[in-house]
């Protein structure tokens, strides 16, 4: 969940792109499934609303669709963010309609604009989970793809203990609810088709750095009998064809994703998906 990228979001702008191993993999393990879905649907369009979610730089969730041809648009209720994220486009030399939206209730865009909407860990940022919907379907015409945090993930429920306060102050955690937003998606006549969990890897959801994670349970000691070189980690790095070997990196800890039983990624898997196309 990662409660404090709602304060940190500026620092991966302005002081470091480092996100660390976690979120590194999750792009990765993200862009498998985005690149699936778009051919298996033939998108050439995609809209991504809300772009801002629980991970580490804002606003490139769908660049690796755009280096795949794509045309990629995004909306941001942050006037500064969307900026900052119109710049990080413009260095990999990628076009995207990037529009700042202060209500979701109003989507600016014509009837099945898009091929493909979806967002990331987005959902509780919107006003009105129904008028939302209704607008997401309304400017698509194939497919739309959900992510949410995996609420009974070990994860989740620790992160959430942590951050109850700021859960409650600034998010609706009712709208990542599986069964409020398939329940709405059902009443507009969208078929949830798929559904499964995602971004598994062999550790947990910590959603920290591991120096604060041990020291919130008073195991800090044991960090002072590691002795490791911290290596930044940046997809960007990818993007900008800094680090070509970037992807056999990260998906070297695919294996446990791939073999990990339905019921261990119930409990272990740091997001879950869910695919709607039209009745």
């Amino acid at each position: 969940m990662a409660i404090p990228i709602l304060n940190t979001w500026k620092k991966y702008f302005y002081e470091s792109r480092d996100e660390g191993l976690g979120s590194s993999y999750e792009r990765v393990i993200l862009n498998i499934k985005l690149e699936e879905t778009c051919e298996q649907f033939g998108v050439q369009s995609i809209l991504e609303a809300p772009t801002f979610g629980f991970t580490g730089l804002s606003g490139i969730n769908s660049l690796y669709m755009a280096q795949q041809g794509c045309r990629v648009s995004l909306l941001d209720h942050d006037i500064n963010r969307i900026g900052l994220i119109q710049s990080i486009w413009d260095e990999v030399k990628q076009p995207v309609d990037a529009k700042y939206i202060e209500d979701y209730s109003q989507l600016p865009y014509p009837d099945d604009s898009f091929d493909f909407s979806w967002n990331f860990s987005a959902l509780w940022f919107i006003q009105s989970l129904r008028r939302f919907l209704q607008e997401l379907t309304r400017v698509t015409s194939k497919v739309i793809m959900l992510c949410v945090p995996n609420r009974v993930g070990i994860g989740y429920i620790t992160q959430k203990y942590f951050g109850q306060d700021e859960l409650k102050l600034y998010l609706k955690e009712e709208y990542i609810l599986p069964k409020n937003f398939c329940k709405e998606m059902k009443s507009l006549e969208w078929k949830l088709i798929e559904t499964n969990f995602i971004d598994c890897p062999p550790w947990p959801d910590i959603g920290m750095p591991k120096e604060a994670f041990f020291a919130k349970f008073g195991l800090h000691w044991i960090l002072k009998c590691q002795k490791e070189t911290k290596e930044a980690l940046t997809i960007m790095d990818f993007y900008l064809s800094k680090e070509r070997n970037f992807l056999d990196k990260m998906k070297k800890y695919y294996w446990f994703e791939k073999i990990a039983p339905w019921i261990i990624k119930r409990f272990w898997a740091h997001h879950q998906y869910f695919i709607f196309t039209p009745r």
